[in-house]
């Protein structure tokens, strides 16, 4: 017994090696399904633990959540996280966000009434942040599943409807009362963006390409080793941006994380601990001049300004006022971009 006990702690004793994702300089970010967590109950929690932290992402959206109280317990491990997971009705959705670097400035659901739970079984759950100075609005969601494939627009209970019905009514959402923010919308939406336009339920969405762009459409027309469902296999956990993240979304980095990969039993140990949906990800960098303070694309004495009123508390942070990106605005940045403007 005492041997056994031994190789348990050994085997949770030493870290598994996953990859680092995050950086100082860009909202990193994933979509990820979890697979009623806890799946295999404290064995998960050791592994989410590791595997978020190794991570150092800015913000995960987690898709079926089950047990809560394992939920808290896993963030108690997570010293630099917190989350949220409160609903109307208890549906899975939850945000893992990193404390140091999010301000959260609402959360909420959307289509919480009864003439909207056939297209939405769970309520999509909107986070409002501040990000390094600028506002983001995230949109979590986890569509029905299921389906034959085929669009039935006759039948208002086929599947495929359903997450059409869904995919349009977010839309209308955003156009309605996000027209001018940057949104994220990603989750479990429990179908491919990349099939036929007869059978598509996301295509109201793609015929908008203006201000629509599924930043992960490259994975889902590609090869079926980087899809996010690999049992099906299927890619079936996606990545929505509008268009006033177009800029950002030029200099960034989507992928498939394939955590399976990092472990010694690949998917088989993955798939008995942790979910059978990897997360999908994104690194979203921000497109500024540094010491640009006033975001108007020229670098001047009006900078100055508005760097001095930041420091003495008059003005909010904005990335591109930490001039020498040292992660601190203060007056060697000033003193810094004096000696640019002076210079030009």
């Amino acid at each position: 017994m005492k041997i056994i006990i031994l190789i348990s702690f050994l085997a949770f004793g030493f870290s598994q090696e996953y990859p680092n994702l995050g950086s100082d300089n860009s909202l990193d970010f994933a979509t990820w399904n979890i697979e009623w967590f806890p799946k295999n109950n404290q064995t998960t929690v050791n592994y989410i633990v590791d595997i978020i932290e190794q991570l150092d992402l800015d913000v995960i959206a987690i898709q079926e959540l089950s047990d809560t109280n394992m939920f808290d317990q896993m963030l108690d491990g997570l010293p630099d996280y917190t989350g949220y997971y409160e609903s109307l009705w208890f549906a899975g959705l939850a945000y893992i966000y990193k404390t140091d670097v999010i301000d959260v400035n609402d959360i909420y659901e959307i289509y919480t009434t009864s003439p909207y739970w056939s297209a939405f079984p769970r309520s999509p759950m909107v986070m409002d942040i501040d990000f390094m100075g600028q506002n983001y609005i995230f949109i979590n969601n986890h569509f029905k599943c299921c389906g034959d494939g085929s669009l039935n627009s006759n039948n208002e209970s086929d599947e495929e409807m359903r997450r059409l019905s869904a995919s349009n009514l977010l839309k209308q959402y955003i156009d309605n009362n996000l027209s001018n923010k940057n949104v994220i919308v990603l989750g479990d939406l429990n179908d491919d963006i990349a099939e036929s336009s007869l059978n598509n339920v996301f295509q109201t969405i793609l015929d908008d390409p203006e201000n629509y762009r599924f930043v992960d459409m490259d994975i889902a027309t590609g090869s079926s080793s980087n899809w996010s469902f690999p049992t099906w296999p299927s890619h079936l956990d996606h990545i929505l941006i509008t268009n006033e993240l177009f800029d950002q979304f030029s200099n960034s980095d989507v992928q498939t994380i394939k955590l399976d990969q990092y472990l010694s039993g690949g998917w088989n140990e993955y798939d008995a601990n942790i979910s059978d949906h990897r997360p999908v990800f994104m690194k979203l960098v921000n497109n500024f001049i540094m010491g640009d303070a006033n975001g108007d694309d020229v670098v001047n004495i009006l900078d100055v300004v508005i760097t001095v009123q930041i420091i003495i508390g008059n003005e909010d942070s904005v990335i591109s006022a930490d001039f020498n990106q040292d992660g601190v605005i203060n007056v060697i940045d000033v003193v810094q971009l004096v000696s640019i403007v002076i210079n030009n």
